[in-house]
């Protein structure tokens, strides 16, 4: 599995590791990624996702996946988000 939010996009980062003699050794910084399980309320159903902790954030805050898949770029979703994305815009245009 890939260290990559689902929704976001946010991935691991790089930097470095400074000890109190001011030494300086390479480190990762990885995204705190959650398998969450997010339903939408268009297809009344649930899917599961890999997204990190501000996502879910995000996606509370613009009042669910729908919502937030709505207003998110296709560049940074995954292509199982771009699915879902796509499969909402459908049900929405047919009712």
């Amino acid at each position: 599995m890939s260290r990559v939010c689902e929704l976001s996009g946010k991935g691991p980062m790089t930097g470095n590791t400074v000890s109190h003699a001011n030494n300086k050794s390479r480190r990762r910084f990885l995204p705190n990624l959650n398998e969450v399980t997010l339903i939408s309320d268009v297809l009344g159903q649930s899917f599961r996702l890999r997204i990190c902790a501000a996502a879910l954030r995000s996606v509370d805050h613009r009042g669910g996946l729908d919502a937030f898949l709505a207003k998110a770029k296709d560049d940074e979703l995954s292509l199982k988000a771009q699915k879902i994305k796509k499969e909402i815009d459908k049900a929405r245009a047919a009712a």
